[in-house]
């Protein structure tokens, strides 16, 4: 069965973790261009993509708006339900899935996708039961080395690179 949905926390994941406050309280995060872009060829190869995390924050739902990502969960604590709840509506199983995340809050959701990824510099807890530990750290590229882990295992990877011939 292939992948067809991945899953994506943010914080730690597409981020480097760290959340920036500037003097009038609004609140600055960066995130990696290299991961937009490989999740823009995610999504053109016919895949889906869905953000789950615990936080809310504007800054999350404007780049998930850039990256047309449609299934956007935030302030989400049990992210296993949520993410259980969208598999019913887009009539697929966990054998679809793989998520990437860095905490104990991801746990529950990693152990029931059927590959998962952490970065580097994920828990500790959550690295014992990860399929795959990336290179990357968080926010320095690592949904883009999840991705293209995942073109090479699911034989994608000529599609993914004629998508920019």
């Amino acid at each position: 069965m292939s992948i067809e949905l991945i899953v994506l926390d943010v914080d730690g994941t597409m981020t480097d973790s760290r959340i920036t406050y500037s003097e009038n309280g609004d609140e600055i995060k960066s995130f990696n261009v290299k991961d937009g872009l490989a999740i823009a060829s995610w999504r053109k190869l016919g895949k889906q993509v869905a953000i789950i995390t615990g936080r809310s924050s504007n800054i999350v739902a404007r780049r998930a708006k850039e990256l047309r990502i449609e299934h956007f969960y935030q302030g989400i604590h049990n992210k296993k339900e949520v993410l259980e709840e969208l598999l019913v509506k887009l009539d697929l199983s966990m054998e679809n899935v793989a998520a990437i995340g860095d905490d104990l809050n991801d746990l529950q959701m990693l152990k029931a996708a059927k590959i998962s990824f952490v970065p580097r510099d994920a828990s500790v807890y959550v690295d014992k039961i990860a399929t795959v530990v990336l290179s990357s750290r968080g926010g320095d590229g690592a949904v883009r080395e999840m991705i293209e882990h995942l073109m090479v295992k699911e034989g994608l990877e000529k599609k993914y690179l004629e998508l920019w011939d």
